[in-house]
């Protein structure tokens, strides 16, 4: 799967205890925006203290999406990394796409 000017390429790693999100041009070998749990950034500072959950995994989802739009990105092609299509993963996705990216 690869991601292009037009249509860069959101890509989701999960472990244990985070989730993590980037915005992805695969032409120029670029991250465009990222997004995690484990980052000390303002916004998600304080709120969980853990991103094993689904309830991190949405804001995260929500965070990315804000992010991107503000770079100018308002469709992406969903890297899900070899995860199954539920929980964390489904979670971060669909507030994504609640949020205003288009996949």
């Amino acid at each position: 799967m690869q991601g292009s000017d037009e249509r860069p390429r959101l890509n989701v790693y999960r472990s244990l205890n985070h989730i993590y999100a980037q915005v992805i041009d695969d032409a120029k070998g670029l991250t465009i925006v990222s997004a995690s749990t484990a980052s000390g950034k303002k916004e998600t500072k304080g709120k969980k203290r853990t991103g094993g959950n689904v309830a991190s995994a949405k804001e995260i989802g929500k965070l990315i999406a804000q992010r991107a739009q503000e770079k100018g990105v308002k469709q992406v092609v969903f890297d899900r990394g070899g995860y199954l299509y539920h929980g964390r993963i489904k979670a971060l996705a669909d507030a994504a796409r609640e949020a205003g990216l288009e996949f």
